[in-house]
């Protein structure tokens, strides 16, 4: 059994099923290496888990997608919602179809962005804070 099919049988089969596709979307956007982490599906580079790419969990929201530097990506689609500092999230309702080549197209921009955010992972967050401040402001 594999960690992510071990992972998915936690859920309901619903939430399985969109957790094992969102795996498989991720597996064939890149070669990750995958592991359970912090009550996350989660993907890194060369067992770099510290810079970790990309995670799968279930909330009540639905299977969320969630990426450690999303503030770098470009989000064509507008999926993206906002989490911590740098962290992003796509939200996808359960039952809802995934489009595996979007899910590719996030994964494999999030993989070539990952040098950089860890050369300047302090000033990507200290920026993402500070437009994080000046949002909640404007409110």
């Amino acid at each position: 059994m594999t960690v992510a099919q071990e992972y998915a049988d936690r859920h309901t089969p619903a939430e399985a099923a969109a957790v094992l596709a969102l795996h498989e979307a991720v597996l064939a956007a890149a070669g990750l290496d995958v592991a359970v982490k912090y009550g996350l599906l989660m993907y890194t580079v060369d067992g770099g888990w510290k810079h970790w790419v990309a995670g799968i969990n279930v909330t009540r929201k639905g299977a969320c997608l969630r990426f450690l530097w999303g503030v770098l990506l470009d989000d064509p689609l507008g999926v993206l919602r906002a989490g911590t500092a740098t962290l992003m999230t796509w939200d996808i309702p359960i039952g809802t179809e995934i489009d595996t080549a979007q899910v590719g197209a996030y994964v494999r921009e999030a993989v070539a962005k990952r040098d950089y955010f860890k050369a300047n992972s302090d000033e990507v967050a200290a920026v993402a804070k500070a437009a994080n401040t000046a949002k909640r402001r404007l409110r």
